[in-house]
């Protein structure tokens, strides 16, 4: 599963520069609970540190992150509702906010349709660092 490239393991180990920077943003990921637990945020750091330096490729990359992220929480139409309330926010504002129609927001809430993608992993973030965090 685990494809290397070329590369020594001492350059790898020269470039403990270059890794650094990684390991500090994976660890704030992974303190946002994005990773399913520390153990695969810990090895999720390893493997991107490798991506970074060419050692791994980008498909294994991806496999990866499939398998070590956590998927969005679903938002039932009352959380959704909840949420933007407890931001303060109208639909319209609370759209714009999620770069969505007003429209959506209200079909959200009234449980016509659900969010799905990005629109359901932007709620999710707001819902752990407010709204703030992605204006």
């Amino acid at each position: 599963m685990l494809k290397l490239r070329d590369k020594s393991l001492e350059h790898l180990a020269g470039e403990k520069q270059r890794i650094t920077p990684a390991r500090n943003m994976i660890t704030r990921d992974a303190t946002t609970n994005q990773y399913r637990s520390e153990a695969l945020a810990s090895i999720h750091e390893t493997m991107e540190a490798l991506h970074e330096l060419g050692a791994i490729d980008k498909q294994t990359m991806r496999e990866f992150d499939d398998s070590c992220l956590t998927p969005p929480a679903s938002f039932p139409p009352e959380a959704m509702r909840a949420l933007r309330e407890r931001e303060h926010r109208s639909q319209p504002v609370f759209a714009r906010y999620l770069n969505v129609s007003k429209n959506l927001i209200s079909d959200w809430e009234r449980g016509v349709k659900r969010p799905g993608g990005p629109a359901l992993r932007l709620p999710t973030v707001i819902e752990k660092h407010g709204i703030q965090s992605i204006a």
